[in-house]
């Protein structure tokens, strides 16, 4: 039985000096694409330069899907601007202008100038869109939401 014993503590000796703490290594710098939703222009610059101008709502480009074929498309141009492809009632299908506006991107369709602003479901006034959260407005009645 002492052999046993012995026998033992010699194994288990011989496993804990094989078992050497490995070192991690170092953690690869990694750089990242993403763009903020909203970022200003460094103090002092004029935020209007088109040099120093961002895209504040370029978190918003892609497609979203409103009712009965309805959708906006939201493609980032040049600093600040953007293009809307949208097609906002069964008549008016059309490309439009965009610029970062207050609380949204501003674009004039026909004689009004709208903002396209962040929103819910609900408040779009849509039964279709109830209940979504990653949604955009531009007035009572048109809205338009990521699946």
């Amino acid at each position: 039985m002492q052999k046993n014993v012995i026998l033992a503590g010699a194994a288990a000796l011989a496993l804990l000096t094989g078992c050497e703490k490995a070192e991690a290594p170092a953690p690869a710098e990694t750089a990242t694409t993403e763009v903020p939703v909203e970022t200003t222009a460094p103090e002092g610059a004029d935020a209007n330069d088109p040099a120093v101008a961002a895209h504040r709502y370029a978190a918003w480009a892609g497609k979203w899907t409103g009712v009965e074929g309805m959708y906006v498309t939201i493609t980032a141009a040049e600093p600040g601007k953007y293009k809307l492809d949208m097609q906002s009632d069964l008549d008016t299908k059309g490309t439009y202008d965009g610029s970062d506006g207050e609380g949204g991107i501003t674009f004039t369709r026909g004689t009004e100038t709208l903002t396209l602003a962040a929103s819910t479901g609900d408040a779009t006034g849509l039964k279709y869109l109830a209940g979504k959260k990653d949604c955009l407005k531009v007035k009572d009645g048109e809205g338009y939401c990521r699946d």
